[in-house]
């Protein structure tokens, strides 16, 4: 069988498209389409179903791509390596939300640095869109707070993040003690919110999980990473929902005060993802066995 109408299968399996697929590969789309039905032909069965966006595997095509993508993925391996395989720089390359990747996964992965690995990070603050980005062969590894679903793609639960409601000291004073134990979700319309998205994502979530409900307010202060999120919330721009971790050093220092304390704290699993078969390859196995490692301590 032709290793390049493999190649081509493969990467249409994992980009779920012959469009991006074309793209990744760097030929038109009708040559793409033609190696697919190609390949059809030599097995005698359908490999794909056509769709309005897309095409989605069938029973021969998932089995294929889980037969066939890990050996053609260690032969990449191979051949970016010359064959060298103790001189050689491996890079890995690494998808996820922006704070967790810069505050947690990448300090964690540094020590392999030394050890010949090379490291690449995409900021993707969105669990689909990572997942797919994952299967379609543009990173090796991604964190993401949703399980990917299928066989295409594996998935280890990385850790749970605990979220904190807070604000600035001032807002807390002026709430008065005890005000959001008794009024509860009244509080959204007492204070601006500070949040990532106008969806309110993280609030909402908390909300129902503390209080059963949705959130009535509108966001404030919208900006697209947890970071700058914190930062405003410190400097008074309103309550914000955040992980633990992010906040618990201007927990400790005062910048800004849990304004609840649940029972049971609202939390969000991290999941480490890799395709299915690449765990075989060196670089990528001891980078997931380092995270794997590192998230017992987070």
């Amino acid at each position: 069988m032709d290793l390049a109408l493999l190649r081509t299968f493969v990467t249409v399996h994992r980009a779920g498209s012959f469009t991006r697929a074309a793209a990744l590969l760097g030929l038109s789309q009708p040559a793409v389409t033609s190696q697919i039905r190609t390949l059809e032909r030599q097995l005698g069965r359908p490999l794909f179903l056509r769709r309005a966006r897309g095409v989605t595997p069938t029973t021969m095509g998932d089995e294929l791509a889980q037969r066939a993508a890990p050996h053609l993925d260690a032969l990449v391996e191979i051949a970016e390596s010359g064959g060298d395989e103790e001189s050689a720089v491996r890079t890995l390359h690494l998808a996820g939300p922006p704070e967790f990747i810069s505050l947690r996964a990448l300090p964690a992965l540094t020590p392999l640095v030394s050890d010949g690995l090379a490291l690449r990070s995409s900021f993707l603050a969105n669990a689909e869109e990572t997942l797919e980005g994952l299967a379609a062969g543009h990173h090796d590894l991604a964190i993401a707070t949703a399980r990917p679903r299928g066989g295409l793609l594996t998935a280890t639960p990385l850790c749970d993040e605990e979220h904190v409601l807070v604000a600035a000291p001032r807002w807390a004073a002026r709430l008065g003690p005890g005000t959001l134990r008794h009024k509860g979700p009244v509080v959204l319309e007492q204070l601006p919110v500070v949040e990532v998205h106008e969806s309110l994502p993280l609030v909402s979530r908390y909300w129902a999980a503390v209080f059963d409900c949705r959130p009535a307010a509108a966001g404030t202060v919208i900006a697209p990473d947890l970071r700058a999120v914190l930062e405003c919330t410190a400097a008074g721009a309103g309550l914000a929902v955040l992980p633990r971790y992010l906040c618990e050093g201007a927990l400790e220092r005062g910048e800004v005060v849990a304004l609840l304390d649940p029972p049971v704290p609202p939390l969000r699993t991290y999941f480490l993802a890799a395709r299915t078969g690449t765990l075989a390859l060196p670089h990528i196995a001891r980078a997931h066995e380092w995270l794997v490692r590192a998230a017992a301590d987070w």
